[in-house]
C-alpha cells in the first residue's frame, strides 16, 4: 500500500537559533527539539536530564487524601484490602505494583484479576462476591471501575468500599465510591492527564509514602512495572510518563523484578550488552504478560510478577511464554479466517469500516486481529466474537479517527463499551449485529476523509546522509524514551542509491539489506535495512535513484556497534 508523506513544519526560527546557542549543538538537532516543544535551556534540561524531583505532587489529583485516609483506616482496623486489576498488561502490573509494596507494610491482603471469558473486562459481580466471602472491607480497583457505578453501588450494599485508580475517560456520574483517583476527571486539575492506570496506582503509593514518612528509595524498584505498563498500554511518553519510563527502563535494565527479569530471559533480552528500550517492552516483554490473560488468566502473569523468588519466577516465566506461543497459533488462524470473510464480502473495498463477527473466535486475540487488518487495509475496525451469549470484541483506530466517539454513537446498540480514542472494547445483543455494523459504517463515512484512509508518514526532517555522525546519533539518543507524542524522529534523504551490494534477505526474501550513498558525498555510505519492501529491490539493484525515509538506529551484531538507517518508505525516481 503506498504511502502519503507529510513533512512536519518547521519550528520557528528563532527558537532554532536559540537552542543551537544555548545547547551548543547543530541547527538539524535544535529544529527537532523546536518541534517536540522545547524552546528554552530549562525546557530543554529536563527533556535530556529527566529527573524524579520534577514528578507532581499526588495530592494535586482528586480525591487523593480520601484514598489515602480510607486506606490507613484500613491498616489501623486491620481490615481485608483486595486490589483488583484488569487482565491486560496495564491491569496486572497494576495488581503487582500496589500488592507488592502495600505488603512490605500490611499483610492483610490479597488480589484479584476477573476472568476474561467469564467476567469480561473491569469490575464484576463475581469480583465483588468473591470479596465478600472473604471478608473484604476495601477493594483498590486498577485500570478500570470508571464506569462501573451499579457495580460500585451493588459493592456498597455489600458494605465494601471501593478507590478506583483509573485513567479511562469517565462518563458524566462517577460511581459512589470513596475515591475516584482518574486524572481525567472534568474536576480534577491534576496537572498531567496521560497517565496509565498503573501510573495512577503508582501516584497513589506516592502519596502513601509521603504520609507515612517512607522513603521513595523503597517505591524506585516498582518504576520498572511503572514503565511496562506506560510502553504497552501505548500512553503518550511526555510529562510525568517520560520521567517514571526513563528511571523504569533504567531499573529493567539494572536490577529488574525476579518475575520481570524471568520474561526478559525468556524474550531474548538478557544480553547484559542489549539496552532495553519502549520497543523491547511493547513487542517482546508486554505480548508475554498479555497472553497470560488471552490463554488462561491474568492471575498467572500476576503471580509471575510479584516473585521475588528467581527458580519459581523462571517455571512461571515458561507457562506465561508457552500461552504467548498458543496465543500467535490462534491468532495467525483467525487472521486467515478473517481475510477469507473480507474477500467473500459484497462491496467491501467501497467502505470506509471493518466489522467482523465469528461466533467460534477466541476471545482473547481479537484486539490483535483487529490491528492485523488495519496493516493490510488501513480503516476502523471491528472484530467481534461470541461470549456468555453476547457478542463481544475489540475496535481499534487508524490515525485521526476517534473509535470511541464513533462508539458513542452506537450507544443505543451496545450493551456496555469503554477505552480510548484509538481503542475501545464493546459488547452487544447477537441480534444487533447487523444493526450496528450499518450504523458504525454510517458515522465513519460521514466522518472520516479520505486523507485519512490512506497510511502516512510524519517526517521531521530532511537530512544529508553525510551529517549523520556519532556525535549527533549520540545526542539523538537521548531523546529516548520514546513513544506516542514522542516518536523517534524520521529523516528524508533525497536521491540516494545503494552502491551495488544490495540483497535480499528473510526467510521469504521479503526484506532489503542495502548500502546507501547520495551524490553530493558518495564517499559516505550507510548500511540500511528495510523491511517488507523487497518490491523495490529490482529498481534499486538498476542503480535507479530514489528518495527514502529512515529512523537512525544502533545495529549490534556480534559484539560489533555501528550505525544503521531503519528504512520505513521508498520513492523511486521516475
Amino acid at each position: 500500500m503506498d504511502k502519503r508523506w507529510v513533512l512536519k513544519p518547521k519550528a520557528n526560527q528563532q527558537d532554532i537559533e536559540h537552542l543551537e546557542q544555548v545547547l551548543n549543538i547543530q541547527p538539524l538537532l535544535s529544529g527537532l527539539l523546536a518541534q517536540r516543544g522545547i524552546k528554552t535551556y530549562d525546557q530543554a534540561k529536563r527533556f535530556f536530564r529527566p529527573s524524579l524531583y520534577s514528578l507532581h505532587d499526588p495530592f494535586k489529583m482528586k480525591d487523593m487524601n480520601r484514598a489515602i485516609e480510607r486506606i490507613e483506616k484500613a491498616i489501623q482496623h486491620q481490615q481485608r484490602i483486595l486490589i483488583y486489576g484488569d487482565y491486560d498488561v496495564d491491569g496486572t502490573t497494576s495488581v503487582a505494583l500496589v500488592f507488592s509494596f502495600l505488603k512490605k507494610f500490611y499483610s492483610n491482603l490479597d488480589y484479584y484479576i476477573p476472568d476474561r471469558y467469564e467476567e469480561g473486562y473491569g469490575i464484576s459481580y463475581k469480583g465483588i462476591e468473591y470479596a465478600h466471602q472473604r471478608n473484604v472491607s476495601l477493594i483498590i480497583a486498577l485500570d478500570c471501575g470508571i464506569k462501573a457505578a451499579k457495580k460500585i453501588d451493588y459493592a456498597n450494599s455489600k458494605n465494601i468500599d471501593f478507590i478506583i485508580c483509573d485513567h479511562h475517560t469517565p462518563e458524566k456520574q462517577l460511581p459512589d465510591a470513596v475515591a475516584v483517583l482518574d486524572p481525567k476527571r472534568a474536576d480534577c486539575h491534576y496537572p498531567f492527564q496521560d497517565l496509565s492506570g498503573c501510573g495512577v496506582g503508582f501516584k497513589m503509593l506516592q502519596a502513601f509514602s509521603q504520609t507515612n514518612n517512607i522513603d521513595f528509595a523503597e517505591l524506585y524498584p516498582f518504576l520498572d512495572l511503572v514503565a511496562v505498563s506506560i510502553a504497552s498500554d501505548i500512553v503518550p511518553i511526555i510529562g510525568e510518563n517520560r520521567v517514571m519510563t526513563h528511571f523504569g527502563l533504567k531499573q529493567l535494565n539494572e536490577n529488574p523484578g525476579a518475575g520481570l527479569k524471568a520474561i526478559i530471559n525468556m524474550s531474548g533480552l538478557g544480553d547484559k550488552q542489549y539496552q532495553i528500550e519502549v520497543e523491547d517492552v511493547v513487542f517482546r516483554i508486554g505480548p508475554r504478560i498479555n497472553a497470560a490473560g488471552r490463554i488462561e488468566s491474568g492471575r498467572s502473569a500476576v503471580d509471575l510478577l510479584i516473585t521475588d523468588d528467581e527458580h519459581k519466577a523462571r517455571q512461571k516465566a515458561q507457562k506465561v511464554n508457552s500461552c504467548n506461543d498458543a496465543r500467535k497459533n490462534i491468532d495467525r488462524h483467525i487472521t486467515q479466517d478473517a481475510l477469507k470473510m473480507i474477500a467473500h464480502e459484497t462491496g467491501f473495498r467501497e467502505k470506509k469500516s471493518t466489522v467482523l463477527y465469528n461466533s467460534q473466535w477466541h476471545k482473547g486475540v481479537v484486539g490483535i486481529v483487529a490491528s492485523r487488518m488495519i496493516e493490510i487495509y488501513y480503516r476502523p475496525t471491528i472484530i467481534l466474537t461470541s461470549s456468555n451469549g453476547m457478542a463481544t470484541g475489540s475496535a481499534r483506530s487508524i490515525p485521526g479517527f476517534d473509535i470511541y466517539s464513533a462508539l458513542e454513537s452506537c450507544n443505543d446498540l451496545l450493551e456496555n463499551f469503554g477505552g480510548h480514542m484509538y481503542a475501545a472494547g464493546l459488547t452487544l445483543d447477537i441480534k444487533n449485529i447487523p444493526a450496528f455494523k450499518r450504523r458504525f459504517e454510517d458515522i465513519v463515512e460521514q466522518s472520516i476523509t479520505e486523507e485519512q484512509l490512506v497510511p502516512h508518514i510524519e517526517i521531521d526532517t530532511e537530512i544529508q546522509l553525510n551529517e549523520i555522525t556519532e556525535q549527533f546519533f549520540s545526542i539523538l539518543r537521548q531523546f529516548q524514551p520514546f513513544g506516542p507524542k514522542n516518536l523517534p524522529p524520521i529523516f528524508v534523504a533525497r536521491r540516494v542509491r545503494d552502491d551495488g551490494t544490495a540483497r535480499l534477505v528473510g526467510s521469504s526474501k521479503e526484506h532489503m539489506k542495502l548500502s546507501l550513498t547520495q551524490e553530493n558525498d558518495p564517499a559516505v555510505a550507510f548500511p540500511a535495512i528495510a523491511f517488507q519492501q523487497a518490491n523495490h529491490y529490482n529498481d534499486i539493484h538498476k542503480g535507479k535513484p530514489f528518495d527514502v525515509c529512515f529512523c537512525v538506529e544502533e545495529n549490534i551484531f556480534r559484539g560489533k556497534r555501528n550505525l544503521q538507517l531503519n528504512v520505513k518508505d521508498i520513492k523511486i525516481h521516475s
